[in-house]
Protein backbone atom coordinates (compact mmCIF):
# COMPACT_ATOMS: atom_id res chain seq x y z
CA UNK A 1 0.00 0.00 0.00
CA UNK A 2 1.14 3.38 -0.93
CA UNK A 3 1.32 5.87 2.16
CA UNK A 4 -0.13 8.93 2.17
CA UNK A 5 2.06 11.91 1.11
CA UNK A 6 2.94 13.48 5.01
CA UNK A 7 1.10 16.94 5.55
CA UNK A 8 2.33 20.57 4.92
CA UNK A 9 4.34 22.37 7.97
CA UNK A 10 1.87 24.81 8.47
CA UNK A 11 4.08 27.90 10.16
CA UNK A 12 1.67 29.86 13.07
CA UNK A 13 2.46 34.07 12.50
CA UNK A 14 1.59 35.79 15.74
CA UNK A 15 -1.28 38.62 15.55
CA UNK A 16 -2.44 41.63 17.03
CA UNK A 17 -6.01 41.66 17.38
CA UNK A 18 -8.14 44.50 18.27
CA UNK A 19 -11.71 43.08 20.04
CA UNK A 20 -14.33 45.21 22.04
CA UNK A 21 -16.21 43.20 24.47
CA UNK A 22 -20.19 42.71 25.02
CA UNK A 23 -21.00 44.37 28.17
CA UNK A 24 -23.75 45.72 26.46
CA UNK A 25 -24.96 43.05 23.80
CA UNK A 26 -28.30 42.67 23.06
CA UNK A 27 -30.31 42.00 19.48
CA UNK A 28 -33.28 45.31 19.65
CA UNK A 29 -33.34 45.49 15.64
CA UNK A 30 -32.97 43.37 12.79
CA UNK A 31 -30.00 44.78 10.39
CA UNK A 32 -29.68 41.63 8.72
CA UNK A 33 -31.48 37.99 8.34
CA UNK A 34 -29.69 36.73 11.51
CA UNK A 35 -31.31 39.14 14.24
CA UNK A 36 -34.64 38.37 15.73
CA UNK A 37 -35.36 40.92 18.38
CA UNK A 38 -38.22 38.87 20.19
CA UNK A 39 -35.42 35.93 20.69
CA UNK A 40 -34.12 36.49 24.43
CA UNK A 41 -30.25 37.06 24.42
CA UNK A 42 -28.05 36.25 27.82
CA UNK A 43 -25.29 39.25 28.30
CA UNK A 44 -23.44 36.84 30.45
CA UNK A 45 -23.48 33.97 28.26
CA UNK A 46 -22.43 36.19 25.52
CA UNK A 47 -19.34 37.50 27.35
CA UNK A 48 -18.47 34.14 28.64
CA UNK A 49 -17.75 32.97 24.84
CA UNK A 50 -16.42 36.44 23.89
CA UNK A 51 -13.84 36.34 26.69
CA UNK A 52 -13.12 32.34 25.68
CA UNK A 53 -12.39 33.29 22.34
CA UNK A 54 -10.06 36.11 23.53
CA UNK A 55 -8.40 33.84 25.69
CA UNK A 56 -7.67 31.37 23.02
CA UNK A 57 -6.17 33.90 21.06
CA UNK A 58 -3.43 34.56 23.64
CA UNK A 59 -2.84 31.19 24.16
CA UNK A 60 -2.13 30.82 20.63
CA UNK A 61 0.28 33.50 21.04
CA UNK A 62 -1.23 36.80 19.70
CA UNK A 63 -1.40 39.75 21.17
CA UNK A 64 -5.43 41.36 21.83
CA UNK A 65 -6.00 44.94 22.35
CA UNK A 66 -9.61 45.57 24.12
CA UNK A 67 -11.65 48.88 23.23
CA UNK A 68 -14.19 49.80 26.21
CA UNK A 69 -17.83 49.42 25.29
CA UNK A 70 -20.21 51.76 25.24
CA UNK A 71 -24.13 51.78 26.12
CA UNK A 72 -26.19 51.62 24.01
CA UNK A 73 -24.37 50.44 21.01
CA UNK A 74 -24.94 46.80 21.40
CA UNK A 75 -23.44 45.43 18.22
CA UNK A 76 -19.80 46.93 19.22
CA UNK A 77 -18.68 43.85 20.20
CA UNK A 78 -18.20 43.02 16.67
CA UNK A 79 -14.99 45.43 16.17
CA UNK A 80 -13.64 43.94 12.57
CA UNK A 81 -16.50 46.27 11.27
CA UNK A 82 -14.73 49.44 12.71
CA UNK A 83 -11.52 49.87 11.06
CA UNK A 84 -9.30 48.08 8.11
CA UNK A 85 -5.49 48.05 9.15
CA UNK A 86 -2.73 47.50 6.59
CA UNK A 87 0.89 48.95 7.05
CA UNK A 88 0.09 51.14 10.25
CA UNK A 89 -2.47 52.86 8.38
CA UNK A 90 -6.07 53.15 8.92
CA UNK A 91 -9.11 53.09 7.14
CA UNK A 92 -11.97 53.65 9.71
CA UNK A 93 -15.76 52.63 8.96
CA UNK A 94 -18.87 54.48 7.98
CA UNK A 95 -21.79 52.18 8.92
CA UNK A 96 -24.77 51.97 6.45
CA UNK A 97 -26.83 51.62 9.42
CA UNK A 98 -27.59 54.43 11.66
CA UNK A 99 -28.07 51.61 14.28
CA UNK A 100 -24.23 51.76 14.54
CA UNK A 101 -23.10 55.21 13.21
CA UNK A 102 -21.58 56.06 16.13
CA UNK A 103 -19.53 53.17 16.84
CA UNK A 104 -16.96 54.50 14.18
CA UNK A 105 -15.79 57.82 16.37
CA UNK A 106 -15.40 55.36 19.75
CA UNK A 107 -12.61 52.94 17.43
CA UNK A 108 -11.55 56.25 15.51
CA UNK A 109 -10.43 57.88 18.66
CA UNK A 110 -9.36 54.50 20.16
CA UNK A 111 -6.41 54.31 17.13
CA UNK A 112 -5.53 58.20 17.86
CA UNK A 113 -5.02 57.77 21.35
CA UNK A 114 -2.79 54.61 20.61
CA UNK A 115 -0.44 56.21 18.59
CA UNK A 116 -1.86 55.60 14.99
CA UNK A 117 -0.77 59.12 13.11
CA UNK A 118 -2.29 57.97 9.88
CA UNK A 119 -5.86 57.89 10.37
CA UNK A 120 -8.75 58.09 8.01
CA UNK A 121 -12.26 58.03 7.97
CA UNK A 122 -14.24 57.54 4.77
CA UNK A 123 -16.54 59.18 2.74
CA UNK A 124 -18.38 56.00 2.06
CA UNK A 125 -20.43 53.72 3.29
CA UNK A 126 -17.46 50.98 4.61
CA UNK A 127 -17.94 48.29 6.73
CA UNK A 128 -14.19 47.53 7.05
CA UNK A 129 -13.03 43.97 7.93
CA UNK A 130 -16.47 42.65 7.47
CA UNK A 131 -16.03 43.36 3.61
CA UNK A 132 -12.39 43.77 3.47
CA UNK A 133 -10.38 40.37 3.64
CA UNK A 134 -6.18 41.30 2.92
CA UNK A 135 -4.23 38.50 1.39
CA UNK A 136 -0.94 39.33 1.81
CA UNK A 137 -1.02 40.96 -1.69
CA UNK A 138 -4.60 42.01 -2.37
CA UNK A 139 -7.10 43.20 -0.74
CA UNK A 140 -10.49 40.98 -1.63
CA UNK A 141 -13.44 44.25 -1.37
CA UNK A 142 -16.96 42.78 -0.73
CA UNK A 143 -20.15 44.69 -1.49
CA UNK A 144 -24.12 44.04 -2.12
CA UNK A 145 -25.66 44.75 0.86
CA UNK A 146 -23.36 46.90 3.49
CA UNK A 147 -20.26 48.28 1.50
CA UNK A 148 -20.71 51.04 -1.12
CA UNK A 149 -18.66 49.64 -4.17
CA UNK A 150 -16.98 53.44 -4.20
CA UNK A 151 -15.47 52.51 -0.84
CA UNK A 152 -13.51 50.12 -2.67
CA UNK A 153 -11.62 52.57 -4.95
CA UNK A 154 -11.20 54.73 -1.72
CA UNK A 155 -9.38 51.94 0.48
CA UNK A 156 -7.07 51.29 -2.74
CA UNK A 157 -6.10 55.25 -2.51
CA UNK A 158 -5.84 55.34 1.08
CA UNK A 159 -4.25 52.26 1.90
CA UNK A 160 -2.44 52.13 -1.42
CA UNK A 161 -2.94 48.38 -2.05
CA UNK A 162 -4.45 46.48 -5.12
CA UNK A 163 -8.34 46.00 -4.25
CA UNK A 164 -10.33 43.34 -5.86
CA UNK A 165 -14.33 43.77 -5.83
CA UNK A 166 -16.37 40.75 -4.99
CA UNK A 167 -19.96 40.73 -5.20
CA UNK A 168 -22.26 39.52 -2.27
CA UNK A 169 -25.79 38.15 -3.60
CA UNK A 170 -27.32 36.34 -0.21
CA UNK A 171 -28.60 38.41 2.30
CA UNK A 172 -27.73 35.37 4.87
CA UNK A 173 -23.93 36.62 4.11
CA UNK A 174 -24.38 40.40 4.03
CA UNK A 175 -20.61 40.96 4.83
CA UNK A 176 -17.70 39.10 3.05
CA UNK A 177 -16.72 38.10 6.19
CA UNK A 178 -19.01 35.59 6.44
CA UNK A 179 -18.76 33.62 3.13
CA UNK A 180 -14.58 33.97 2.68
CA UNK A 181 -11.68 34.13 5.01
CA UNK A 182 -8.01 34.00 4.49
CA UNK A 183 -6.10 30.94 5.76
CA UNK A 184 -2.91 31.82 4.41
CA UNK A 185 -1.36 35.33 3.56
CA UNK A 186 0.63 35.28 0.45
CA UNK A 187 4.30 35.27 1.05
CA UNK A 188 7.31 35.41 -1.27
CA UNK A 189 7.28 31.32 -1.72
CA UNK A 190 3.62 30.62 -1.94
CA UNK A 191 0.41 33.04 -3.04
CA UNK A 192 -2.37 33.44 -0.58
CA UNK A 193 -4.83 30.36 0.15
CA UNK A 194 -8.55 30.73 1.07
CA UNK A 195 -11.77 29.44 2.02
CA UNK A 196 -15.44 30.33 0.55
CA UNK A 197 -18.93 29.78 0.07
CA UNK A 198 -19.41 29.94 -3.77
CA UNK A 199 -23.06 30.35 -3.23
CA UNK A 200 -22.69 33.35 -1.11
CA UNK A 201 -21.04 35.38 -4.67
CA UNK A 202 -22.35 36.27 -7.73
CA UNK A 203 -21.11 34.10 -10.65
CA UNK A 204 -18.73 36.84 -12.13
CA UNK A 205 -17.25 37.23 -7.96
CA UNK A 206 -17.12 33.13 -8.62
CA UNK A 207 -15.04 33.23 -11.51
CA UNK A 208 -12.66 35.63 -9.84
CA UNK A 209 -12.22 33.84 -7.07
CA UNK A 210 -11.69 30.42 -9.19
CA UNK A 211 -8.73 32.46 -11.46
CA UNK A 212 -7.34 34.30 -8.45
CA UNK A 213 -7.58 31.09 -6.05
CA UNK A 214 -7.58 27.64 -7.64
CA UNK A 215 -6.83 25.42 -4.73
CA UNK A 216 -9.24 27.76 -2.53
CA UNK A 217 -11.27 25.50 0.18
CA UNK A 218 -14.76 25.40 -0.92
CA UNK A 219 -17.21 25.46 1.85
CA UNK A 220 -20.79 23.75 1.53
CA UNK A 221 -23.80 25.34 2.67
CA UNK A 222 -23.78 23.77 5.98
CA UNK A 223 -20.32 24.96 7.02
CA UNK A 224 -21.31 28.70 5.43
CA UNK A 225 -25.12 28.39 7.74
CA UNK A 226 -23.04 27.82 11.01
CA UNK A 227 -20.69 30.68 10.52
CA UNK A 228 -17.75 28.69 9.99
CA UNK A 229 -16.45 30.79 7.36
CA UNK A 230 -16.50 33.73 9.79
CA UNK A 231 -13.03 32.17 10.88
CA UNK A 232 -9.52 33.52 12.21
CA UNK A 233 -6.46 31.82 11.13
CA UNK A 234 -3.02 32.61 11.82
CA UNK A 235 -1.55 30.44 9.22
CA UNK A 236 -1.86 27.48 10.84
CA UNK A 237 -4.65 27.84 13.41
CA UNK A 238 -8.05 28.08 12.36
CA UNK A 239 -10.50 29.46 15.19
CA UNK A 240 -13.78 28.40 14.00
CA UNK A 241 -17.37 27.87 15.30
CA UNK A 242 -17.39 24.23 17.24
CA UNK A 243 -20.57 23.21 14.98
CA UNK A 244 -18.00 23.79 11.94
CA UNK A 245 -16.91 20.01 11.79
CA UNK A 246 -17.23 19.56 7.88
CA UNK A 247 -15.00 22.25 7.07
CA UNK A 248 -12.87 21.67 9.89
CA UNK A 249 -12.18 18.14 8.68
CA UNK A 250 -11.40 19.70 5.45
CA UNK A 251 -8.90 22.31 6.32
CA UNK A 252 -7.25 19.33 8.98
CA UNK A 253 -6.46 17.28 6.25
CA UNK A 254 -4.26 20.03 4.36
CA UNK A 255 -2.34 20.40 8.10
CA UNK A 256 -4.00 23.78 9.33
CA UNK A 257 -5.14 23.12 13.26
CA UNK A 258 -8.61 23.80 13.37
CA UNK A 259 -9.60 25.34 17.05
CA UNK A 260 -13.23 25.03 18.18
CA UNK A 261 -14.91 27.91 19.87
CA UNK A 262 -18.63 28.55 20.42
CA UNK A 263 -19.84 31.49 19.62
CA UNK A 264 -23.77 30.58 19.69
CA UNK A 265 -25.51 33.52 21.68
CA UNK A 266 -23.08 36.07 19.61
CA UNK A 267 -24.48 34.65 16.23
CA UNK A 268 -27.90 35.70 17.52
CA UNK A 269 -26.57 39.37 16.07
CA UNK A 270 -25.12 37.51 12.84
CA UNK A 271 -21.50 37.42 14.27
CA UNK A 272 -18.75 35.12 14.79
CA UNK A 273 -14.98 34.90 15.81
CA UNK A 274 -13.70 36.84 12.46
CA UNK A 275 -16.96 39.47 13.34
CA UNK A 276 -15.39 40.37 16.84
CA UNK A 277 -11.74 40.16 15.83
CA UNK A 278 -9.67 43.76 13.69
CA UNK A 279 -6.56 42.56 13.02
CA UNK A 280 -3.82 45.75 13.35
CA UNK A 281 -1.54 45.27 10.54
CA UNK A 282 1.51 47.24 11.63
Amino acid sequence: MTEAPPLPVRVPTPRHYLMCPPRYFAVEYAINPWMDPSMPVDVDRALAQWTELRDTYRRLGHTVDEVPPEPGLPDMVFAANSGTVIDGRVLGARFRAPQRAAEAEHFRRWFVEHGYRDVTMPRQVNEAEGDFAWTGRLLLAGTGFRTDPAAHAEAQETLGVPVVSLRLTDPRYYHLDTALFVLSEATEAAPARVAYYPGAFSRGSRRVLERLFPDAVLATAADAACFGLNAVSDGRNVVLPVEATALADRLAALGYEPVFVDISELRKAGGGPKCCTLELRK
